[in-house]
């Protein structure tokens, strides 16, 4: 290259020392040197100006398939993205469906452990009923025929009876007695019965409630693992058209680790 600026500065000064012809501003020059010098410029120049040349040439044909390619690109990447994107959406349904299948089958379940247990209860408050009507109809007959038979003794001696009647009273009143102590007892099993499906009940409502609680923070987790892919599918969008190397995603990140 040195070669081609020595050469050049040889035919400035040839040309400024040429004899003029007047009266025109031509001058006359030595053929030879100027041609020799002229060799020299063109053997010295580098080769990479006709690559360059090349280069200029089909800079159009070269512009044209760099656009294709990153057009290409771009659409690829789209593609991949929305893809990504509808496959999180597919998998993030599929998970809300699973779990409100599952808080609803312990709904169910909690509903129906609480009938049965309700439907026991009841049961045993209707069988300790009965048992008390029973054992008050029993006793209620056996008062009746006592009386009957008292009074049939009364007829006999009306002395003996009045004694009689009077004992066989105190004892008839004995005998109500225990028949209110078993309406007393039914209804003390009845209440307990009431208390303890409450109680069932209320424990049910809380396990329900411990249950969508912990299925309300899965889903807030799910949504930030969302948000999270959307950031980074952004981020690789901007890192493509600027012409970065993308970077790795938040979550394949906490993956490697």
């Amino acid at each position: 290259m040195y070669r081609v600026f020595e050469a050049l500065d040889e035919l400035v000064a040839i040309v400024e020392e040429a004899r003029g012809i007047p009266p025109t501003r031509s001058c006359i020059v030595p053929r030879g040197d100027v041609l020799e010098l002229l060799d020299d410029v063109r053997d010295a120049l580098p080769g990479e100006l006709d690559d360059a040349q090349d280069v200029l040439d089909h800079r159009d044909k070269i512009v044209g398939d760099a656009r294709t390619g990153a057009e290409a690109t771009v659409t690829a990447a789209n593609e991949q993205a929305r893809t990504t994107i509808e496959k999180a959406r597919a998998e993030a349904d599929r998970i809300l469906a699973d779990a409100k299948a599952h808080a609803d089958r312990m709904v169910a379940e909690a509903t129906t452990h609480a009938d049965r247990l309700v439907a026991t209860a009841q049961a045993e408050a209707d069988r300790v009923i009965a048992d008390g009507n029973a054992e008050y109809d029993e006793l209620t007959g056996r008062a009746q025929v006592d009386a009957d038979r008292a009074i049939q003794a009364g007829k006999d001696s009306y002395e003996r009876s009045v004694a009689d009647g009077k004992a066989e009273q105190a004892r008839l009143v004995a005998q109500t007695e225990v028949v209110r102590a078993a309406h007393a007892e039914s209804a003390r099993l009845i209440d307990g019965a009431q208390a303890e499906a409450d109680r069932v009940r209320a424990e049910c409502d809380d396990y329900v409630d411990e249950q969508m609680a912990d299925f309300d923070g899965k889903l807030a987790a799910l949504g930030e693992t969302l948000a999270t892919t959307r950031r980074t599918i952004t981020r690789g969008r901007q890192h493509m058209r600027g012409g970065q190397a993308p970077e790795y995603p938040e979550y394949a990140a906490d993956h490697r680790r």
